[in-house]
């Protein structure tokens, strides 16, 4: 500890310009500091400041060694946040965003158990498929699907995405069991908002072009569809699980099937130590991590 010794009280008196306000913004008494900033020059063999009764101004050497020093401290008063926000209760508002109905169907019942363990936090949740700023909207944290894009943000994965292809019974009674994906070209595809369905065979990524009499933004209404026979459809699992579970849709061409993706929390760089959000992301991971399928 004694090569640490008077390093902060250097820095405050070095970007306070006096040893009186350095005293007062490190909670020590004035000699303290000037005893601790003499130790410091002494066991340095260096003069770090000028003192007169008026200021107090850096040498040429105090400069170089404060360029080094602030980074310390910075750090030093970093990891205390840290530890203090490791042991605290996590309270006030979370405002979060996420995809409209993986936002109502999954995030949102998790997040009111959430505020059942936390009775201090609020919660301010907006429901939306559009990627907001989070910077911009002062968010705390965005939930995302599938693939990112901004750096920026601090990631976490949470869970993964499956993507299944489906039709009802009664559809494939009526027009057949497609055997590969070259055959889906001969079948009604229930088309939404991407304008190809992913695969993977021997490895390597396939595409094929849906086409049909319905296209439809809304995966909710695509998978309504696909349970009146009306086609085949190509749908999140947190859609579909729970009928296929049912038997009320049976899933095709699952070997081809593509690689699960991601469900994701990110967050801005300076909300990764508040408590809040360290809490509500392990929260989430936890509860996301069950399978349902």
């Amino acid at each position: 500890m004694r090569d640490w010794q008077g390093i902060s009280e250097f820095v405050a008196v070095a970007e306070q310009q006096s040893f009186t306000a350095a005293a007062q913004k490190l909670g020590l008494s004035v000699a303290q500091v000037s005893r601790n900033v003499s130790e410091l020059e002494k066991r340095l063999t260096v003069k770090l400041l000028y003192r007169s009764t008026r200021r107090v101004s850096l040498t040429e050497e105090g400069t170089l060694y404060l360029q080094h020093c602030r980074h310390l401290v910075q750090s030093l008063d970093e990891a205390d946040r840290t530890m203090s926000n490791l042991k605290a209760v996590p309270q006030g508002t979370l405002k979060i965003t996420a995809p409209v109905y993986f936002g109502e169907t999954r995030i949102a019942p998790i997040l009111h158990d959430f505020l059942s363990e936390y009775p201090d936090m609020e919660l301010d949740l907006q429901l939306t498929n559009d990627k907001l700023d989070l910077i911009q909207g002062s968010f705390d944290l965005a939930i995302r699907l599938g693939q990112l894009h901004d750096s920026s943000l601090i990631a976490r994965r949470l869970g993964k995405r499956t993507h299944y292809l489906v039709a009802s019974p009664a559809y494939l009674k009526e027009s057949g069991m497609p055997g590969d994906i070259s055959e889906l070209s001969q079948h009604q595809c229930l088309t939404g908002t991407v304008e190809h369905w992913r695969f993977m065979q021997s490895g390597k990524n396939v595409q094929f072009r849906p086409r049909g009499r319905i296209r439809c933004n809304s995966g909710l209404a695509l998978m309504d569809a696909a349970l009146k026979g009306l086609g085949i459809a190509q749908l999140p699992d947190y859609y579909v699980a729970e009928k296929i579970n049912q038997g009320c849709l049976v899933v095709l061409l699952d070997d081809d099937r593509e690689p699960d993706d991601g469900i994701w929390a990110l967050y801005p760089q300076n909300r990764h130590l508040s408590a809040k959000v360290r809490r509500v992301v392990d929260f989430l991971q936890q509860a996301l991590s069950v399978k349902t399928i």
